[in-house]
């Protein structure tokens, strides 16, 4: 028997769409690097980027379990003196709730070139309505 290894050229992708409402952050990120990297499709190359396109929808109602709506918080520096920044969970949401998605689904893609590549593929919505219903996107079922 011999192992096969897919081509970048040869992979066809698929659209699904994800619809976050109701559900915990962490399960709706860990399916969408899944299906990004490719890792339920029989062809799986590790260092190909055989993945599909991902489209989440109503990311300001995903679900945080615990207290983490309010004891989590998102850290960053500008590099600069008194440049830290610093806001809770609920504070992003209200600004900009596709970040915190995001976020959770960047931190489950490889830090490297190929993992950079399969995040462009990721394609996150606030609200129900999207742009890419012409790709005939099909709906995961509902995350566990």
């Amino acid at each position: 028997m011999r192992t096969i290894s897919a081509k970048a050229n040869e992979v066809t992708r698929n659209w699904w769409v994800i619809d976050a409402a109701d559900q915990i952050l962490g399960r709706v990120a860990a399916k969408a690097a899944n299906l990004l990297r490719g890792k339920e499709k029989a062809i799986f190359t590790p260092h190909v980027d055989t993945g599909d396109f991902v489209v989440i929808i109503n990311a300001e109602k995903v679900r945080l379990s615990g207290k983490k709506e309010t004891a989590k918080s998102y850290m960053s520096f500008s590099g600069f003196v008194g440049g830290h920044k610093s806001e809770t969970v609920k504070a992003r949401r209200a600004r900009r709730p596709e970040l915190i998605v995001e976020g959770a689904i960047k931190g489950m893609i490889p830090h490297t070139r190929l993992g950079r590549a399969q995040i462009t593929k990721l394609k996150v919505y606030a609200g129900p309505s999207h742009p890419h219903v012409a790709q005939g996107p099909v709906a995961v079922a509902k995350v566990r």
